[in-house]
């Protein structure tokens, strides 16, 4: 169950984290509003993950899943670069959270 609310946290974080371009500055209630609910989520999920799984390897997996979400999503949704370099380092996160959940 540790690893579900993991996953889901950080399912929320890229959620919270593309909400923050949305929010354009927290000046649009709407988007602010469902921003902010996603980071109290994730937060709560986080939480609930580490009561179980250590702290290092949840909060590492946590931010992973995070940061190839959020990059891949900025890709798609923003046109920012998908350039072989940055799917390459996109790639060595990936790899470094299956490494971590493989050796907790």
């Amino acid at each position: 169950m540790a690893w579900l609310y993991l996953v889901i946290a950080g399912l929320f974080e890229i959620g919270w984290a593309i909400g923050l371009k949305y929010t354009e500055g927290f000046t649009k209630l709407r988007p602010s509003v469902l921003t902010i609910l996603a980071m109290l989520v994730s937060f709560f999920c986080l939480a609930q993950a580490v009561r179980t799984i250590p702290v290092g390897t949840g909060y590492a997996i946590w931010t992973g899943i995070g940061a190839v979400g959020t990059a891949i999503l900025g890709i798609l949704l923003f046109s920012e670069s998908a350039s072989f370099a940055r799917v390459v380092c996109i790639g060595l996160i990936i790899l470094g959270i299956v490494g971590l959940k493989l050796t907790s």
